[in-house]
């Protein structure tokens, strides 16, 4: 049981490692080298180029401009500046909901503190009760401010009761406000938004086999059928995880190419040479410039006619598929309604942005999902009740005095000062947080195997898991365990009627392990976030191994988004300590919030300057975490109650028997009201957008920006690839382009016309033209194989689009930070 002693030391310990980890940031963002690690969302933007560096060559590595360092905790203040409005505009939605997490967290237990302190801990401390139960129980000095020191049937016990009351009520109060704002951000947020593929575009997933037809035949002879005035195209969904697979070798052999290509302009008098064998370590010497151009246009016969096998086998199809509508009122329609009377087939989804869809998972049999999700589920019990065995090693460490009782022999190395300190105060903690470190990559891989098809479905099922892991292991596994620890003499030596008794008194004192897992994952570990130490190594080691080309040094820079699957469960567990340990441990609340207010520093300046998120789902998380809260609500509920019935509290025990019911009440009102708005899209607001694109927009124009929208990225693009089709008659005489009517829809895209009928294939050749964007090359040919002619051309533009947003953002060279005004 950790004392005041040890609880300072690991204080002390995690304080000067947050200082340290926040000093070394500090330092280490002033140098141009590291430029591209800590600013990185500016690159990518478009918004800045380079660091401005002094003295040469030294300069452009270590900064030698000496008053920046007297300057060097100007990103402080900086963080705070870009008002919630900007920062939606900067970073979109999702990120400005998530730190509203934090802020949250503030509001909640600040005042909760406040009044916990004030009038909690002088009644705890005013009883005695565990002076007289030391001889049986490991008690401290901490112990005596929990409720665990008030006397059974005390009539103390109505303050804890009426405080539970009070703080459950501030809690729901300040829940319904934040579900309200949020619930309104995100509408106003999707009817800022333009045209974007995901507001015309359904998922439609077990598509039956008609005899006869294809898959695509079927899917737009349903929806012609019963969307008559609303369906317009449909892309569908093809198994090629071979083509990707060559697709991944052909960017690897350009990248060489490019290398090469800058290699031989930086020396044109010296042609850069390599090895034709295996990974260029021997074989022949021969030019390495047409090495690889010869290698990538081998590659891309291969991918020509692996395409082309795609598309001719019915097999490689999938019975799913994108289907898009000429309107967001009739997207809404089919994605929010049964579409068939067997309510197993032509099952309707919104479809995922884009670039939120794993790819992957779209071409899994919608039969074996149900089999995979049991699989998995029985993985994650398993593997929940595997961690309990490191769990109760930590707790081990935890409880060096339980382990003193049975293992004497131990004694003369615990019992050394510091030694002692150090192994209750901060190894526990930290040791706990080494076990979890790779738990979020393993759920990762068990959300995929589940079939999931959006990342961010995959990250909200990812997080869902390692919460529901986290409170049983890391909360009641701890005190669990800690208590069969703590009190292993007690259990062994009394009668089983004490036993209740000793684990009533026992869990408000598992609050010392808390603190110290409180000061190590939540003040050094939040701090170490803000260094990034691990991707500052692994950018400097591509950097100087790795990076050939621009592209190679954008991959190396690539920050990510926010880590949701981690970062939101750890988030939600300090939401059930400081619920939990409100009125039973108080002491708890100050490190709470401590964690709150500094990661909430952090993290803002982390999503203005760091995060680049893959995805927008406008803050659709928002019911999980609010969830989860209302779930601490109840648990700390049920806690307390168990609580005062071991303390034979018969008197005002029943008194919180109503708080679980109002709290579900409560949780059952905000769910009908606020969550329609997080899970379905209003009817109302679809009209409202179409009617305002109404005078502009036409369905052939909506045609032509959805029909390639969902087209699967390996048929889009090699590298930086435009795929455009065009049938070509063999007549040749020219014909005139036909457009599509909107009143007789056809497929989404060419790549299905050769569906069609073998008339129709027959009548016409196909040709597949592929423009890469691909710097330093320029090369044609042609190839001719079964009447289809497929023609590259490479040049050598890149595209960039930066969108235009209200916020200029300037920079001042003279020190790392941006600055902005309003244009």
């Amino acid at each position: 049981m950790a004392s005041l002693g040890d609880i300072g030391v690991s204080a002390l310990i995690n304080i000067i490692s947050a200082f340290a980890f926040l000093l070394a940031f500090a330092l280490l963002r002033i140098q141009p080298i590291n430029d591209r690690v800590y600013f990185p969302k500016w690159y990518i933007a478009g918004k800045r180029t380079s660091p401005r560096s002094w003295g040469g060559v030294v300069g452009k590595f270590v900064n030698l401009n000496i008053m920046t360092y007297f300057t060097f905790l100007n990103w402080m203040p900086q963080a705070l500046k870009m008002t919630e409005s900007e920062l939606i505009t900067h970073a979109g939605l999702d990120s400005a909901v998530f730190l509203r997490i934090y802020t949250l967290g503030l509001k909640i237990f600040a005042p909760i503190a406040v009044v916990a302190i004030l009038i909690l801990i002088p009644v705890n401390v005013s009883d005695v009760t565990l002076s007289f139960l030391r001889r049986d129980l490991v008690v401290s000095d901490i112990d005596k401010l929990s409720i665990s020191n008030v006397r059974p049937k005390s009539n103390l016990f109505f303050v804890h009761i009426s405080m539970e009351y009070l703080f459950t009520f501030w809690v729901c109060f300040m829940l319904y406000k934040e579900y309200n704002r949020v619930a309104s951000m995100r509408l106003k947020f999707l009817a800022s938004q333009g045209r974007r593929p995901e507001q015309f575009t359904v998922l439609v997933r077990n598509v039956p086999h008609i005899s006869g037809r294809s898959i695509s035949d079927s899917i737009q002879t349903f929806f012609q059928r019963n969307h008559p005035d609303r369906y317009l195209t449909h892309q569908a969904v093809y198994n090629a995880n071979k083509f990707a697979r060559l697709v991944r070798q052909r960017q690897r052999l350009q990248n060489w190419l490019d290398y090469n290509q800058l290699k031989f302009e930086r020396h044109p008098d010296k042609r850069p040479k390599t090895k034709s064998g295996c990974l260029g370590l021997w074989g022949k010497t021969v030019d390495a410039i047409e090495y690889y151009k010869d290698q990538i246009k081998y590659l891309d016969r291969k991918l020509t006619m692996e395409r082309q096998k795609i598309l001719k086998d019915p097999k490689s199809i999938t019975p799913a598929a994108f289907v898009s509508f000429n309107s967001r009122w009739g997207a809404a329609v089919c994605a929010q309604t049964q579409q068939s009377k067997n309510p197993t087939l032509w099952l309707t989804n919104w479809a995922p942005e884009p670039r939120d869809v794993y790819w992957k998972n779209v071409t899994i049999p919608f039969v074996s999902l149900s089999i995979r999700k049991l699989v998995i589920s029985v993985s994650v019990f398993a593997l929940v009740f595997c961690y309990m065995i490191p769990i109760a090693f930590v707790q081990s460490l935890a409880n060096l005095e339980g382990l003193e009782r049975i293992a004497p022999f131990l004694r003369p190395v615990i019992e050394r000062k510091f030694v002692k300190s150090f192994l209750q105060g901060f190894l526990p903690g930290l040791t706990l947080k080494l076990f979890l470190h790779f738990l979020p990559a393993i759920l990762m891989v068990m959300s995929k195997v589940e079939g999931h098809v959006a990342i961010s479905v995959l990250e909200r099922r990812t997080a869902a898991k390692y919460y529901y892991f986290m409170l049983v292991n890391v909360f009641l596994g701890s005190i669990v365990a800690g208590t069969a620890f703590e009190q292993l003499h007690a259990f062994l030596h009394e009668s089983a009627t004490q036993i209740p008794r000793n684990i009533g008194v026992s869990i408000p004192m598992k609050a010392t392990f808390f603190i110290t897992y409180i000061m190590v994952d939540g003040w050094a570990g939040i701090a170490s976030e803000i260094l990034r130490l691990k991707p500052l190594v692994i950018f400097q080691l591509k950097n100087m191994f790795i990076v050939k080309t621009e592209r190679d040094m954008e991959n190396a820079m690539d920050p990510g988004g926010v880590d949701f699957p981690e970062t939101l469960p750890s988030l939600q567990l300090y939401f059930l300590l400081g619920i939990v340990y409100m009125v039973i441990t108080p002491i708890l609340l100050p490190f709470v919030l401590i964690f709150f207010a500094l990661a909430y520093f952090v993290y803002r300046h982390q999503v203005i300057n760091v995060y680049h998120q893959k995805y927008e789902t406008a803050a659709a998380f928002w019911p999980h975490v609010h969830g989860r809260i209302i779930a601490s609500l109840l648990i700390s509920q049920l806690l307390l109650l168990g609580l005062l019935s071991t303390k034979e509290a018969a008197k005002s025990t029943p008194l919180l028997v109503m708080l679980p019911v109002l709290t579900l009440s409560f949780h059952k009102y905000c769910k009908n009201r606020f969550e329609p708005a997080f899970r379905k899209y209003p009817l109302e607001e679809a009209m409202s957008k179409d009617m305002q694109d109404g005078a502009t927009a036409s369905d052939v124009d909506v045609k032509s920006y959805l029909e390639d929208a969902y087209l699967h990225p390996i048929f889009r693009s090699f590298e930086e690839v435009e795929l455009v089709e065009v049938k070509v008659d063999t007549d040749p005489t020219p014909a005139k382009e036909a457009s599509p009517s909107p009143s007789e829809p056809s497929s989404s895209s060419p790549l299905h016309d050769h569906h069609r009928g073998d008339e129709e294939e027959e009548a016409s050749h196909t040709v597949q033209q592929y423009e890469f964007g691909q710097p330093h090359a320029a090369y044609q040919y042609e190839v001719e194989q079964h009447h289809h002619v497929y023609q590259y051309e490479s040049g050598s533009q890149y595209q960039h689009e930066v969108e235009s947003a209200t916020n200029v953002h300037r920079y001042d060279e003279s020190e790392p930070h941006y600055q902005y005004y309003h244009q």
